[in-house]
């Protein structure tokens, strides 16, 4: 393949997918958006949490974030992610538990709300997450491909005991639309698919939710506190007037 077409072809992808989310889960958007609207109107966290490698990158993605809700606590639980070793997060994201330990470490229960991204949507640390926070009484909102889950044989490896999918037992879901094995683009004469789309969607997506609420809330007459960049004159002035209030409250501060 002539060198600068595999780069056209994974632009065409990329717009691709993001395409498709905003065509066909716009109205799954604008109902999540309306969810964390009412959360933060009632002045409680927003948890999320990426289980596993690449899907920490999501919850990071509107954590401590210019323009994004100050709300929003990211669970950045270290076993699962890359940075304390990627085999080690592979397995830890399939061990059966983890997940729920993770949620009750963080109290997470009655009354709050809890955001599950993860573009496979089949691992144990992510539908025992969902499990276990419903149980205790969260509402409890799934981000992951519903083709890919869907399409994974029940006796993997990586699926959970239950071999149930996210999106099936959840209180709200969003389909990322990353295709199965998530690398799209094909190479004459190399038999491994390269470029993933997955950390694209699940950015789009959980941006497009960030940025509806914040609408809705002043819409309803209400400025919710949201961050500015640091690195812009008057970022730290700004962002100072409310650190006191999210200190303590939302642990990766």
């Amino acid at each position: 393949m002539e060198i600068g077409t595999v780069m056209d072809l994974y632009y065409k992808e990329v717009f691709g997918i993001i395409s498709d989310i905003y065509e066909n889960e716009k109205a799954r958007i604008l109902q999540v958006a309306r969810v964390v609207a009412d959360q933060v109107k009632k002045d409680k966290l927003v948890y999320i949490w990426g289980p596993g490698g690449h899907s920490n990158l999501a919850a990071m993605e509107i954590f401590f974030r210019a323009g994004g809700l100050m709300h929003v606590s990211a669970i950045l639980n270290q076993e699962t992610m890359l940075t304390d070793g990627a085999l080690k997060s592979m397995q830890v994201e399939r061990l059966p538990g983890y997940g729920e330990i993770v949620v009750n470490d963080y109290g997470i229960g009655k009354d709050d709300l809890l955001i599950v991204v993860n573009a496979y949507g089949i691992n144990s640390a992510t539908i025992d997450a969902a499990l276990t926070a419903k149980k205790n009484g969260a509402t409890v909102v799934g981000i992951c491909s519903f083709e890919h889950a869907r399409n994974t044989p029940l006796d993997h490896v990586a699926r959970h005991p239950s071999k149930k999918n996210l999106m099936d037992i959840v209180d709200y879901s969003i389909d990322c639309k990353v295709k199965v094995g998530d690398a799209v683009i094909e190479i004459p004469g190399f038999e491994q698919k390269v470029g993933a789309l997955s950390t694209f969607a699940n950015a789009f997506t959980l941006n497009c939710v960030v940025v509806e609420a914040i609408n809705m809330l002043v819409n309803e007459g209400i400025n919710p506190p949201v961050w500015r960049s640091g690195n812009c004159t008057g970022g730290d002035e700004w962002n100072n007037q409310f650190i006191q209030k999210f200190r303590g409250a939302v642990r990766c501060l």
